[in-house]
């Protein structure tokens, strides 16, 4: 299969070599060097400057490449707006659109296509940041705020940067199935095949956000106790503080209420089970603290949009 990467000046690097090695791995388990092909189309010849400054060899040129292409994969860059308004680019973008078996885009990449009409009536991710702008410029596209990757018959697109690798990665096992997805994955120490609909953001990467290292702790607190007792008062009491003073730092440090932090470490927490196990609603209420399950069975459904059925139902391995 070839696999083609559509790369202009100022691409995000990663974008094109992270979906590349994960084709390339998978094409190297199978044992198949040429299971997969990848190459890397320009919209200019020479050697492309990527945004962190590292060149870039292409194989051909949307004017020079010859032969059929399976897969073509647009990457982002930080100068986009450069190309969306590329009447050439715009045409061959939609002379390979009915050809290939499969098309789309890399984080920001979905903006080229949206500019070639190639998501009009069409679900699409990019990364977070670009979100409302994608849905604010081409309104005919249905954008999905928080997936990591979306599929829309052969319309692959994905949000920012790293997401780019669970796109091939399911891409791999839409070929191939779903034991060679997870060895590529274990090869390239990545997350295990996180389902496309997952939330781009988890409370542990939210963990991250405070910068004082007593709002740290007590985040480092929760995701590692989910089962105790985490109120207010109880937080303020471990950091030293009045409830008041706790809360007002808490949300100046994270950007979020100590309430809200804890309902998504917990609901986040509950999401992996749920994917990983079969243990009832009930018990998996209790597991990540939650006393009632009517309750946790609302949080769940405000927290990622869907029932504990329905997102089983989607994720479950």
């Amino acid at each position: 299969m070839r696999v083609a990467i559509l790369a202009f000046p100022r691409v995000q690097l990663l974008d094109v070599a992270g979906p590349a090695d994960v084709f390339a791995e998978a094409a190297r388990q199978l044992g198949q060097p040429r299971a997969y092909q990848v190459q890397v189309i320009g919209t200019e010849t020479g050697l492309l400057k990527s945004s962190s400054g590292v060149r870039l060899a292409v194989d051909a040129t949307v004017g020079t490449h010859r032969g059929p292409i399976d897969t073509l994969l647009v990457a982002g860059s930080p100068g986009m707006d450069d190309m969306v308004g590329d009447a050439v680019l715009h045409n061959w973008l939609r002379r390979q659109s009915r050809m290939v078996r499969r098309y789309g885009s890399v984080c920001s990449g979905a903006f080229v296509l949206a500019s070639a009409g190639l998501l009009d009536g069409k679900r699409v991710a990019t990364h977070w940041n670009s979100t409302a702008r994608l849905a604010t410029a081409y309104p005919l596209a249905c954008v999905e705020p928080d997936a990591i990757y979306v599929k829309d018959g052969k319309l692959f697109t994905s949000a920012g940067v790293t997401a780019g690798m669970d796109l091939a990665l399911a891409m791999v096992e839409e070929d191939h199935g779903r034991e060679l997805a997870l060895r590529v994955a274990r090869e390239l120490v990545m997350f295990l095949k996180r389902p496309g609909g997952q939330s781009q953001f988890s409370a542990h990467l939210a963990a991250q956000t405070s910068e004082r290292s007593g709002m740290r702790q007590v985040q480092d607190h929760v995701l590692s106790h989910l089962k105790d007792d985490l109120s207010v008062p109880a937080l303020a009491a471990r950091a030293g503080m009045s409830e008041r003073s706790f809360a007002r730092l808490f949300r100046s440090e994270t950007g979020t209420t100590p309430a809200e932090f804890v309902e998504n470490a917990r609901i986040d927490a509950a999401r992996r089970l749920a994917e990983e196990s079969q243990l009832p609603a009930k018990r998996l209420a209790g597991e990540v603290g939650y006393a009632n399950v009517d309750g946790f069975r609302r949080a769940f459904g405000r927290r990622l949009g869907v029932s504990l059925v329905e997102y089983r139902r989607r994720f479950a391995k």
